[in-house]
């Protein structure tokens, strides 16, 4: 069985922790010597993150592969809650209820 990673979700937690700490991506590809680009890469998901890389980053950020990885493989049914929680969490309530009537519409729709 193959297993499939979101690698934009991490991409996504990465550069948020990066962001908390107050580091550019300029400095963090310092810290793990790599380029800025290979940085933007892994932020935007469009380059998969090695192991040890990923090690070298959560090092670099003071926080966990676990919390990096944690709830990436889309066919776990929660993989995304706590990232949509969270994203809710920052919109006003009228866009809540834009999210909210738009997930309604998805969910009872068969083109996915």
């Amino acid at each position: 069985m193959e297993v499939e990673i979101d690698f934009k979700v991490i991409g996504q937690r990465i550069k948020e922790a990066r962001k908390l700490k107050g580091l550019s991506q300029d400095k963090l590809s310092e810290e793990i010597d790599v380029s800025p680009a290979y940085i933007s890469r892994i932020e935007r998901g469009t380059s998969e993150v090695s192991l040890k890389r990923l090690v070298q980053i959560a090092k670099a950020l003071n926080c966990s592969v676990e919390y990096l990885v944690g709830g990436t493989i889309p066919k776990a049914n929660n993989y995304l809650n706590r990232d949509l929680y969270e994203t809710l969490s920052n919109c006003s309530p009228s866009k809540q209820r834009l999210v909210y009537n738009i997930a309604q519409i998805v969910s009872h729709t068969k083109f996915v």
